[in-house]
């Protein structure tokens, strides 16, 4: 599975890029928590049996998350979101549930060990992967969408098994069998490829840039930097409420 910093570093660029106005340190610090939240199914997985890139790597929970958010904050006009979080906690819950997808499940899924999308209803990894390139004599090629081509699907899914025969390890199961292995020998990968590390690098530079500007705007506004400037807030609110 890929590196859990990784997803962090993915999730920390999609906070930066889609909260807008809403964000603050508490607002990363959930988006942050919702793209790494899909690795915790490597822990589950010492008590069910392939639940890595699994139980939480299924498409069911975020769709049902989906579902009830969009119903409770565009259908109709009780919202208990809205209500009790305002309009920050709509977009910080979206944005976090776009983390948890894309952050979280996307970089198993394409060209990772995979994920298990539709578990436990149908038992098999997808992986989704492919190129890209320019020939001088071939023109543009691409290997991602197969139209017309063999095989299900219009995207090439590639299936390396299912949970009894793709074994996935992590560092809170090694040998990915249910059970504590306390003499296995174990290994945190933080980054495992350059670019992984230069995601890692990019993520962290956007959000100490992002978090300057905000300290700046907020100052220059009569704010004490991280939660004030109530004027400027108190517009931001007015503006929102109107969309």
């Amino acid at each position: 599975m890929a590196p859990t910093l990784v997803s962090a570093a993915v999730g920390a660029v999609l906070a930066a890029a889609l909260l807008g106005a809403a964000f603050d340190r508490r607002a990363v610090a959930v988006v942050v928590a919702a793209a790494v939240a899909p690795d915790l199914d490597a822990v589950a997985s010492l008590v069910v049996p392939g639940a890595t890139n699994a139980l939480l790597h299924a498409l069911w929970l975020p769709l049902l998350a989906a579902v009830a958010l969009y119903r409770d904050t565009a259908v109709g006009t009780d919202s208990r979101v809205r209500a009790r979080f305002g309009w920050r906690g709509v977009r910080v819950a979206w944005v976090a549930l776009a983390a948890f997808v894309a952050a979280g499940v996307g970089p198993d899924l394409f060209g990772g060990e995979g994920a298990n999308l539709l578990y436990p209803v149908h038992d098999a990894y997808y992986r989704i992967d492919g190129r890209l390139v320019f020939s001088t004599r071939e023109g543009i090629v691409q290997t991602f969408v197969a139209l017309g081509a063999e095989g299900p699907g219009i995207l090439p899914f590639r299936s390396p098994g299912t949970t009894a025969s793709h074994v996935i390890p992590t560092f809170a199961n090694p040998d990915g069998r249910p059970g504590l292995s306390l003499g296995a020998d174990r290994t945190l990968y933080l980054v495992r490829s350059g670019w992984q590390l230069v995601v890692v690098a990019a993520g962290a530079a956007l959000l100490a840039v992002r978090f300057a500007r905000v300290r700046r705007s907020r100052e220059s506004a009569g704010g004490n930097g991280d939660g004030g400037g109530a004027e400027t807030d108190a517009a931001t609110d007015r503006t929102e409420a109107t969309r």
